[in-house]
């Protein structure tokens, strides 16, 4: 278990805690949720890094990391969903997108076969995160008596109900998209991919 791969276990274990912390009636409970999963976020970063810095690149840790990734982001948005701050049906699209591609490449790392990310998929991903972030700060914010008061005006229209509606259609569409061109765009490798494990069973 090398650094980078403890890091990744790290991830997930914050997951279920930020879940917990941020959907919490208490307000310093909810504060501190944003500082773990900005902890988490970094550790997606770090043991990256290291892997590819140290050479600490293991099966393991390509099996793990890309799943742990999802499943922060996945608990975060549903989180949203449980505050009745998103929709579900749009939440489920972009889990089920995800998981299923995270799981295609993971398996075709396996077979030491390596599928193109997309200049939009990686948009796709920035879009994701900048949207988690921007609905943690100002969730957040509001739980912070002081800035809160005054200010109400202004958290009104940050949380506005078609702004956050539309912002996640968006993000939607263009992961739901992204999904389908890679499909198209990996669907030889794929075929070859999933032939080749028939055959071997």
């Amino acid at each position: 278990m090398v650094l980078p791969n403890q890091l990744t276990v790290l991830r997930i274990i914050l997951t279920p805690v930020f879940v917990y912390l941020f959907l919490s009636e208490e307000p310093l409970l909810k504060q501190i949720s944003l500082g773990v999963f900005i902890i988490a976020a970094i550790t997606d970063w770090y043991d990256g890094w290291l892997a590819r810095k140290f050479n600490y690149i293991t099966n393991w840790g390509k099996f793990l990391d890309p799943l742990a990734d999802k499943i922060l982001t996945s608990a975060a948005f549903l989180a949203f969903v449980f505050l009745d701050v998103l929709d579900l049906w749009m939440v489920l699209i972009i889990i089920i997108r995800d998981m299923v591609i995270t799981g295609i490449r993971v398996f075709a790392e396996f077979q030491n076969k390596s599928f193109a990310t997309s200049i939009l998929a990686k948009w796709k991903t920035f879009l994701q995160m900048i949207f988690i972030y921007y609905l943690l700060v100002v969730f957040t914010l509001e739980t912070v008596e002081t800035l809160y008061k005054g200010n109400e005006t202004i958290f009104a229209i940050l949380m506005d109900r078609d702004l956050i509606y539309y912002s996640m259609l968006l993000i939607t569409v263009i992961t739901f998209y992204t999904g389908i061109a890679y499909f198209i765009r990996n669907r030889n490798l794929i075929k070859q991919l999933f032939t080749f494990e028939n055959k071997s069973n």
